[in-house]
């Protein structure tokens, strides 16, 4: 008499220990991998604030080279900016007054605020004197951080003096 067995070898699925491996060294790379990510939310704004900087500097060269091409005879004194209107500073430079309309016509109202004139410093709002602009993104609004991320626009004082950028922000 012959008898043959037959044996299924093949398996057919993972067994319970090998799932809990699994599951415990995903668990142990997100514990080490979610620091690297969560100061991601600090760097895009840094980098946001970098981007307004150089959306600002462009508006103001571009503001001071109409000026000095200006070929009326008289000195300008606004322009017209996608309808957005800058207005000139009284020291005869060419260069942006600190206003709303800078910031406007370099198109950061919609993602900004943008603090004009005097303003005091608060627990959420950063200070700002006349002459100067300051920026901050408006997911910050009512927050702390906007304290530390910032930045801020100053006009020339004087004919010989070009404006000033200054940009406060931490990646936290």
């Amino acid at each position: 008499m012959n008898k043959s067995i037959k044996t299924n070898s093949a398996q057919a699925g993972f067994t319970l220990i090998e799932l809990i491996v699994v599951i415990v060294i995903l668990g142990i790379l997100a514990a080490t991998a979610l620091p690297k990510f969560s100061s991601l939310g600090g760097d895009a704004r840094y980098a946001s604030l970098q981007a307004a900087k150089g959306a600002l500097s462009s508006t103001a060269a571009m503001a001071k080279g109409k000026y000095l091409v200006n070929t009326t005879g008289a000195p300008m004194t606004e322009l017209l900016v996608e309808g957005k209107t800058i207005t000139y500073t009284t020291t005869g430079n060419g260069y942006p007054q600190a206003d709303s309309g800078l910031a406007d016509a370099a198109g950061l109202s919609e993602d900004y605020v943008v603090l004009t004139g005097a303003v005091s410093n608060t627990a959420t709002k950063p200070s700002n004197v006349v002459g100067e602009i300051t920026i901050y993104p408006k997911t910050l609004e009512g927050s702390p951080a906007s304290l530390t991320c910032f930045l801020r626009y100053k006009q020339p004082a004087n004919k010989t003096d070009v404006p000033v950028y200054t940009l406060t922000a931490t990646a936290a």
